[in-house]
């Protein structure tokens, strides 16, 4: 079509107006352990800076007593909720833009760039008012004690606002990641990190705004890193192109979209349903169990974090290898980070296990809260050993294009492994059945990814004598089509 061929020109002439230094690194270098150590370490960085702003926050807020801890926790399922959306958009837009990199289509990787973030802006719009509007009642739902409730209304009702900023951030940050440049997302997730710290004591302290200021100095750290990413689409500094020119509704690229992102958003969904019943099943006990499950939830999500940046770095070189039709390489990489995840999901839990009490005491000095979340913190990582498998085969499948496999894997540790447990436990053994639903689930989500890991395992295996054939005969056109199994 004349429209299509015309953007391909703007493309072309905007790619060649910029230095050939500005490019990232070779999605195909051969020198796999480096490749994969130079994109996975800036993301492990990144999303440990953004743990640690959860834990600044949360140490923070702490210092306000157990119910402003309390407050936040029971508002993380609804931030959750909104975060979704932008993973979803972002997991579909990054597996779409290195596959079609991997198959030598810059124009169609920017054009599936563009309209992510042409769609991120109206649905984050659209989700906070949604939001805002039924606060009152979620929390209620929640099982927020009165005490809290008007402090998680405060908090919420300032950070809801700038959600979709959050959107937007989260689905900037796969598209850079996605075309190797993890590094700039680090820097993102760095500057945001710094500024919230250095906004988090003056707003609730000095200003004297409590909850309410921790809630405005995140959203002013979100800003500063939406402009970053601003500066690095409008400079062309990406493989890929963010422009309006390039934004395209067609039906089947949204689909494309749509199929990969979809399992991923309904997974965070699940995540913050399964943390909603979760908190409403500490509530039941009492303000302190709510207090004590937020520190072990937290204490989880920060070891967690490093091992999903690992498995972030290599999603851009398994998409580049699928799209390039090399199951060899999508092999090699997959056994390699395979072993990183697994070292540190290992590491972590036993790390929890011997410092667990000086790690809760950093959110609490109440005794009361202290014994609970120890207590808490042990179980939840009994079996954190094995989210490094799960973690994995959830990114190795979306890198794929498979999105219901991945869905099959990625639902079990929140949904259907995790609910059933949780809403019956606790009225069979009390609240010690709380800690043992988020045991349970762990373990079996572990154990179902193992058994699709080997069979993908096996796959990639049987597909590699064909690819030597392809290569010999000279077969492999750039014009084939990209597997979206």
């Amino acid at each position: 079509m004349m429209d299509e061929r015309n953007t391909e020109l703007v493309v072309k002439s905007d790619r060649d107006a910029i230095p050939k230094k500005s490019r990232h690194m070779d999605l195909s270098d051969q020198k796999l352990p480096s490749l994969l150590l130079r994109l996975a370490i800036p993301s492990v960085i990144g999303l440990s800076i953004n743990a640690l702003q959860q834990l600044l926050n949360a140490i923070f807020v702490g210092s306000l007593g157990a119910q402003a801890i309390a407050a936040v926790s029971m508002t993380m399922p609804v931030i959750i909720l909104l975060a979704a959306a932008g993973e979803g958009i972002g997991v579909g837009t990054a597996s779409f833009i290195s596959r079609h990199l991997g198959a030598g289509n810059e124009l169609e990787a920017s054009r599936g760039a563009s309209t992510a973030l042409a769609l991120a802006a109206p649905i984050g719009v659209i989700m906070t008012v949604g939001l805002l509007l039924s606060l009152r009642a979620i929390f209620v739902a929640l099982g927020t004690t009165p005490t809290i409730l008007p402090i998680a209304l405060d908090y919420a009702t300032i950070l809801l606002p700038g959600s979709t900023l959050m959107l937007l951030n989260i689905v900037s940050g796969f598209i850079a990641r996605a075309e190797g440049n993890t590094r700039f997302s680090m820097w993102a997730m760095l500057s945001a990190f710094i500024l919230n710290a250095l906004l988090d004591p003056i707003f609730i302290f000095l200003l004297e705004l409590g909850v309410r200021g921790a809630a405005l100095a995140t959203i002013v750290s979100q800003i500063a890193a939406m402009s970053l990413y601003i500066g690095y689409f409008a400079k062309g500094w990406g493989t890929v192109f963010v422009r309006i020119s390039q934004v395209s509704l067609r039906v089947d690229r949204i689909g494309e979209l749509a199929s990969i992102g979809a399992p991923a958003t309904a997974t965070s969904i699940l995540s913050a349903l399964a943390g909603m019943l979760l908190y409403g099943a500490a509530a039941r006990f009492g303000d302190e169990f709510v207090a004590a499950v937020g520190i072990a939830v937290r204490i989880l999500t920060i070891g967690a974090l490093p091992v999903t940046g690992f498995c972030i770095g290599s999603q851009a070189v398994l998409g580049f290898g699928w799209g390039a039709r090399d199951p060899a390489r999508v092999l090699r990489v997959a056994k390699f980070m395979l072993s990183i995840t697994l070292a540190l999901s290992f590491a972590y839990s036993a790390a929890v296990m011997l410092f667990v009490r000086p790690l809760v005491r950093l959110f609490s000095d109440s005794d009361k809260v202290t014994e609970i979340a120890v207590s808490s913190c042990i179980v939840f990582h009994l079996f954190f050993g094995l989210y490094g498998i799960q973690s994995f085969v959830t990114t190795m499948l979306q890198s794929l294009g498979r999105a219901r496999l991945s869905a099959v894997v990625s639902f079990a540790r929140e949904g259907y492994l995790f609910m059933p447990a949780v809403l019956s436990f606790p009225v069979i053994s009390g609240f010690s059945g709380v800690s043992a639903s988020k045991a349970f689930a762990e373990l079996g989500a572990g154990m179902i990814a193992l058994f699709v890991m080997l069979r993908q395992f096996a796959e990639l295996r049987r597909g590699i004598p064909a690819h030597s054939a392809r290569n010999r005969e000279g077969s492999l056109t750039s014009s084939d089509t990209i597997p979206t199994k």
